[in-house]
């Protein structure tokens, strides 16, 4: 029996049609995704996933989505279990960075992956814990509310100081998708954070949790966890960001995953230390 060479592989763009299956896959790894993070990664590039096909049949995917002229982020690099070890990964990986160009291209790589990574010339620059436990039972703060349209704006300019690139068209789609919960806290009448808690396939997950302070972040996670007491919630806080960490600690949590934040190059300075919760491990 032989098995098809690398070069026949046929690597297209993918539709959001063709994700379902792809979302497939990283169930069966035990990544968790969110039932409805597809719509909001496609929204904001529509021509960054891409799936290889041998005789028609999907066998690997990854997403190259771009933000803006200097940045993009990779994720959901995956070949079909029964197919792994003939060049397909790779060969999809090649196809799919030729999209980023000259950005700085950021990834969150599992560990067993990193060696992989650092030879394709991707720098470690912090470790992110995926933290999961039970819901606590708590009240949401009075001063914590559900996120509204007219808050997008200030939401919008709030989430540009806590990432490495701008990516108005994902958070219109993330606020707002089927069963997401976001909320907003305002102290001294402007937002000094906001967090999103989604259904994903093991277990809800919150990302992001960003905020000013470890007093704003922690109302905000009293918030989004409320409705979800006595469930088991997950979380992914990078390690450089110890009052994060101690915030899923003092809930109880523990980690249970582990990546590594990796860019090829610079990225524009943000506020790391408002980051409690990074939004996907996908699109960063």
């Amino acid at each position: 029996m032989t098995s098809p060479a690398p070069q026949d592989l046929v690597i297209t763009q993918a539709g959001l049609a063709d994700w379902p299956v792809v979302r497939g896959w990283a169930v069966d790894e035990g990544w968790n995704p969110g039932h409805a993070d597809s719509e909001a990664f496609f929204a904001q590039d529509p021509e960054g996933f891409f799936i290889g096909r041998i005789d028609g049949e999907p066998v690997s995917a990854i997403s190259v989505v771009n933000y803006g002229a200097d940045y993009s982020f990779l994720g959901w690099y995956l070949v079909r279990p029964d197919v792994r070890g003939q060049g397909y990964g790779l060969t999809t990986w090649k196809t799919a960075l030729a999209h980023a160009e000259n950005r700085t291209v950021g990834l969150d790589g599992v560990v067993d992956q990193q060696d992989n990574y650092r030879r394709s010339g991707f720098e470690l620059a912090h470790r992110t814990f995926r933290f999961s436990g039970t819901a606590p039972a708590v009240e949401a703060p009075a001063d914590v509310r559900a996120v509204r349209p007219e808050d997008l704006a200030e939401i919008t300019a709030y989430d540009r100081a806590c990432t490495p690139a701008d990516r108005p068209r994902f958070l219109a789609h993330w606020l707002t998708g089927p069963g997401h919960h976001a909320v907003v806290r305002r102290t001294g009448g402007r937002v000094t954070g906001y967090g999103v808690i989604r259904p994903g396939r093991d277990c809800p997950r919150i990302g992001p949790l960003f905020a000013d302070t470890p007093e704003d972040a922690r109302a905000l996670f009293a918030a989004l966890t409320a409705d979800a007491a006595g469930r088991e919630v997950a979380v992914d806080v990078p390690e450089t960001n110890a009052a994060g960490v101690a915030l899923a600690e003092e809930a109880g949590f523990t980690p249970s995953f582990e990546t590594a934040r990796m860019y090829t190059g610079p990225v524009r300075p943000y506020a790391q230390e408002r980051v409690f919760g990074v939004t996907t491990l996908e699109l960063g």
